[in-house]
């Protein structure tokens, strides 16, 4: 036991250990120590205290104030909203070797933010869905013709089109995003509204991210590389990964 000086009026005592002090302790996996293992010891286990008294410790904490949650188990929403209010500046990282099964990733996909891309409306990939799965399109263009007021958000008809015949431009394009389906996901990392990265024990991450107005989901490969440097410069966890760094 420690004697601890409470910040919420008197003097306590409490366990030395994070099992008894943080309701948010989760049993350490090896890949929990890993990712730890993976900055500097000034940057585990970093304890927070709330205004109002509630403390907490954080996985990771880079120097640049950016808090880093590695979770194996899974989550109930309640958790997830209150962690993700408690750091407000946070970043998930999930262990997807429980899932990976399930986890499907289809069909590259140009950089949003290109030229190529303000015009292509992406067929949702699926179950089964072996054509939206290798990559269908239409034209926006192509639908304005007949009716300017159509969107990606509100396109419904068009001729369809293959990945196939565009796939040299869409590869110069390329930044790392693709389509995926994930058969039977853990939904609350879908909801959550901080960044979540997945790692599928390969040299890159997968952030879940939303594609374009079309509402079509996708992810984004980042290198762990990348990751690791800009969590360590970027102050904004937002920000990580949002500069252009190539897959080898």
């Amino acid at each position: 036991m420690l004697a601890k000086c409470g910040p919420r009026v008197m003097h306590h005592w409490a366990h030395d250990s994070r099992r008894n002090c943080d309701p948010w302790w989760e049993n350490e996996t090896p890949w929990h120590r890993a990712w730890k293992n993976l900055f500097p010891e000034y940057c585990r286990e970093i304890g927070h205290v709330a205004p109002d008294g509630e403390i907490h410790r954080a996985d990771i904490k880079t120097s640049t104030g950016i808090v880093i949650e590695v979770q194996h188990s899974p989550m109930t929403d309640v958790e997830r909203l209150s962690r993700e209010s408690f750091y407000g500046n946070l970043i998930w990282v999930l262990d997807g070797s429980a899932f990976r099964d399930n986890f499907q990733i289809h069909h590259m996909l140009p950089d949003p933010t290109s030229a190529l891309a303000q015009d292509l409306v992406w067929m949702r990939a699926g179950v089964g869905l072996h054509g939206a799965n290798s990559g269908i399109f239409l034209r926006l263009s192509e639908c304005q013709q007949d009716d300017s007021t159509v969107t990606k958000a509100t396109i419904r008809g068009g001729r369809i089109r293959s990945l196939r015949e565009i796939e040299s431009d869409v590869a110069e394009a390329y930044r790392g995003h693709h389509q995926y389906v994930w058969v039977r996901p853990r939904r609350t990392w879908l909801d959550a509204t901080c960044p979540v990265y997945i790692d599928f024990n390969e040299d890159w991450l997968a952030r879940l991210d939303v594609y374009d107005e079309s509402g079509i989901p996708c992810l984004f490969r980042v290198t762990k590389r990348k990751f690791i440097h800009d969590v360590q410069t970027e102050t904004d966890a937002r920000a990580v990964a949002t500069r252009y760094y190539p897959i080898p």
